[in-house]
This record gives structure tokens, C-alpha cells and sequence, in this order.
């Protein structure tokens, strides 16, 4: 399968089967999120993996993870990510970004469904999770296998801009 066919096989899951992720999978997807890019490669990520029933209610004290068997709560220390030295932009979210896409694709590929979440409580996180005070929780991502149907690889023509609008050349002279 080409980067595109996965690119667009992947879609967001909501309803999750119990069955759990067989550990060679997990293992598979966190290598993938070992290897993705970082900021001066200055590696920031902090992966908390949630698969055990209690630690999976705390999470859902925080948010919907739709029933998902894993969870992987995507931290970064911010002192430790690269920061841009003309505006100070800390690129932390970016890099946990770069890694949760990298690990969401794998899971992809792996025949798992998965779920981006941003929509949560971090402080929930931080005080349900006792996680260390320089972890900033980014991204969270559930995965497991679908129990819905697969949204079909075709809907990006109907759901998504026509590059046109998206994509200027040299300079965005025809913006308005």
C-alpha cells in the first residue's frame, strides 16, 4: 500500500471493540513514534501507555476515548524541546504532533483503528496519572480495532478543500 492509500484509509474511530492490542502491534506502533522527527532531534516525547481497565477510567475522567483497549497519552517536556530563537515559539506540540501521527499511521497500517483526541482535561490527566510536572500532556490517541464500519478512502473528494484553496505558490498574491 502506497503513503497515500494509508494516508487515506485512516480515519477517526469512535466505537471501539474490547478485544485488546496484541503487544508485537504495540510494540510496532511506539517504534514508530521512537523514529519520527523532532525539533534539533532534541526528542521531548514523553509516551504514558494506558491499557489496564483502571488506569483507563481515570482517562475517562479526562475524556472520551470511545471504549478504546489502548491509550497513549502523548507528553513533552517543554524544557527539553527545541525552542525557535527568533520568536521563542517552544515547538513541543509539534514534535508530540509529528510522534502521534507517526504512531497513528503505524496503527493504520497494522489494521487498528485509532482516535486523535486533543478534547481533554490535562489537568484531570496530571492529577489522575501523577505525571511529573514537566510532562505536558499534547495529544492523546486511542487504538484499537474499529467496531464500526471503515469510512471509505474516497471521502477526502467530498470532505476535504480542493487544493486550490489551500495551496499557494511562491506567495499567497491571490489570497483576499
Amino acid at each position: 500500500m502506497s503513503f497515500l492509500e494509508l494516508a487515506k484509509k485512516r480515519y477517526s474511530v469512535r466505537n471501539f471493540k474490547p478485544n485488546a492490542v496484541e503487544q508485537e502491534k504495540l510494540q510496532t506502533i511506539l517504534e514508530a513514534g521512537r523514529v519520527a522527527p523532532t525539533g534539533a532531534n532534541c526528542q521531548p516525547q514523553r509516551l504514558v501507555v494506558i491499557q489496564r481497565q483502571e488506569y483507563l477510567e481515570k482517562i475517562s475522567k479526562a475524556t472520551n476515548t470511545f471504549g478504546a483497549p489502548l491509550v497513549i497519552l502523548v507528553c513533552a517536556e517543554r524544557e527539553t524541546a527545541w525552542i525557535r530563537p527568533f520568536d521563542g515559539k517552544n515547538i513541543l506540540d509539534i514534535d508530540a504532533s509529528i510522534i502521534t501521527d507517526h504512531m497513528m499511521l503505524q496503527a493504520t497500517e497494522l489494521g487498528l483503528g485509532s482516535l486523535w483526541i486533543c478534547y481533554f482535561n490535562p489537568d484531570v490527566l496530571k492529577k489522575e496519572l501523577n505525571l511529573p510536572n514537566a510532562w505536558e500532556p499534547v495529544n492523546i490517541l486511542a487504538i484499537g480495532y474499529a467496531n464500526d464500519k471503515a469510512a471509505s478512502p474516497d471521502r477526502h473528494q467530498t470532505t476535504r478543500k480542493p487544493l486550490k484553496e489551500t495551496v499557494f505558490f511562491e506567495t499567497p498574491q491571490s489570497v483576499k
